[in-house]
């Protein structure tokens, strides 16, 4: 971490900054909330408002209190792991300021006053006693993440995608040493290997081998009514599984399939596409289902069910800590901080806390529903309503101001396509980045044009001779089909 870096960031779930002045007592106080919470960071040495660099290297007696306040006004102390980082001060001098590292911790700190606290978004929530106590019982059910699992061995863990996951967040020893001493991924009780929960389910090679229903399952129903027996609806029904991150990625991808879309003209005489569902919605409802569902219930797995009207994310657990349906837009605890940083660092999760606030104000820009959240025994309920509720409703769209171009016809088409991929990659003809990649084609392209490398490489972001490989593997399972007529290498796709 640089100056510059912490300078930049914004006070938050997971950052605050603090003057060398600070009393020992409240920095306890911030240090408790931040591990009664997420973990986070606290820079001090830097004025909270102006964010003035004081430094702290000429207040050695201040500093050394400070040092001790986890220890002296924390109850139990709290780890903390400290940082000094390079500065030129206000007065400009050299200078260094100090940064600590606040793991989220399995126990409910207090703070000399006895006062339990809560990090709530850029706030220390002092806690009435019930939800103390409701915090004590989820610190309890929290960490099942880090519980070893029985017969797992180092053979589990696919030691390849570490590495690239530690090139992802720039650690720089092997990754035996990330797994043993940096996270506690595995633990060595007396003298054997104990592999915990988030070890197999991040970077295991078969995590259902040990979780068999920590998975995600489509359900696509025809029409707004789930139906069973004779009068079942269901006509898409697929399974993801892998680890965490494949599970996402697969995920977001074929919801990607399955979005609607409406084209019209719009009043500055250009055609409008407009899909029925958010990007960042559809995808945040996805994230956090398997970022914070209770893989302790090994029963059931994670459902997204899609009908015409809606979208409806069934997610095994209760909602943890002090969230609850009501305030779930404002109050955040991850079940599993773990889970939660590693998807932090793939940009699935941006800020911890603010993707069901995103949620909402995505949505409501839209013209759309609120997302409606719902507890019910150990399932938790996640609904987000597309835009043709919207439009019938509110009558929101003018009827003669569309113009609608073959809709069914392009639709119909690019549903096929997208099938004809899906099915290359349940028969293993395509790989996943290459399937990732194909789909992002697709939904860049339009159904009637003309595309080449030139058109892949822009939207992939890749080499030509890359690009040629996507072309090659698209015509392999039959996606495009050369033109004659409009130079060498062109293509479209076949409908």
């Amino acid at each position: 971490m640089t100056i510059e870096q912490i300078l930049q960031l914004e006070e938050g779930q997971t950052f605050d900054r603090k003057s060398i002045n600070i009393a020992a007592t409240d920095l306890a106080s911030t240090i408790c909330a931040f591990a009664n919470a997420d973990g986070g960071d606290i820079a001090v040495g830097i004025t909270n408002q102006k964010r003035l660099i004081e430094g702290v290297d000429f207040e050695m007696d201040k500093l050394n209190e400070l040092l001790r306040a986890p220890l002296d006004y924390c109850s139990p102390t709290v780890e903390v792991e400290t940082e000094y980082v390079s500065c030129v001060d206000m007065k400009g001098q050299d200078n260094h300021v100090l940064v600590m590292h606040i793991p989220a911790s399995p126990e409910v700190h207090a703070n000399n006053a006895d006062e339990v606290r809560l990090r709530v978004g850029d706030k220390s929530k002092k806690l009435p006693f019930e939800d103390r106590t409701q915090l004590m019982y989820d610190k309890g059910m929290r960490y099942f993440e880090d519980s070893p699992v029985a017969d797992a061995e180092i053979e589990d863990i696919d030691f390849d995608f570490v590495e690239e996951y530690l090139k992802k967040i720039g650690y720089e020893k092997s990754a035996m040493e990330y797994l043993t001493q940096n996270k506690g991924f595995i633990k060595d009780k007396k003298g054997e290997k104990k592999i915990s929960a988030a070890a197999i389910l991040l970077f295991g090679k078969n995590p259902q081998l040990y979780f068999p229903r920590a998975r995600v399952r489509f359900i696509r129903y025809e029409g707004t009514e789930e139906k069973f027996g004779a009068e079942m609806n269901v006509v898409k029904d697929v399974i993801f599984e892998g680890n965490i991150l494949n599970m996402i990625e697969k995920s977001i991808a074929y919801l990607d399939t399955q979005i609607k879309e409406k084209t019209y003209l719009g009043s500055d005489g250009r055609f409008v596409t407009e899909e029925e569902y958010p990007k960042f919605v559809r995808q945040e409802i996805i994230v956090n289902a398997v970022t914070h569902r209770d893989y302790n219930i090994r029963g059931t797995d994670i459902q997204i069910k899609m009908f015409d009207d809606r979208i409806v994310v069934e997610s095994p657990g209760r909602l943890p800590g002090l969230v609850k349906p009501t305030n779930i837009r404002t109050t955040h605890f991850s079940r599993n901080p773990k889970i939660a940083e590693f998807c932090k660092a793939y940009k699935y999760v941006k800020e911890f806390g603010e993707g069901v606030d995103r949620m909402y104000r995505e949505l409501e820009k839209e013209g759309l529903p609120v997302p409606e959240f719902r507890q019910q025994d150990f399932m938790f309920y996640a609904t987000v309503k597309n835009k043709g509720v919207v439009s019938d409703k509110k009558g929101l769209i003018d009827a003669k101001k569309e113009l609608f171009v073959n809709e069914k016809r392009l639709i119909d088409a690019k549903k096929e396509l997208f099938d004809k991929v899906n099915n290359s990659l349940e028969q293993g003809d395509v790989t996943l980045i290459m399937y990732n990649h194909i789909v992002k084609i697709l939904q860049e392209i339009e159904i009637n044009q003309i595309l080449g490398r030139t058109e892949v490489r822009k939207i992939i972001g890749c080499e030509d001779n890359h690009a040629g490989k996507i072309i090659k593997i698209m015509k392999a399972i039959k996606i495009i089909v050369p033109v004659d007529g409009k130079g060498k290498g062109k293509y479209m796709f076949n409908i």
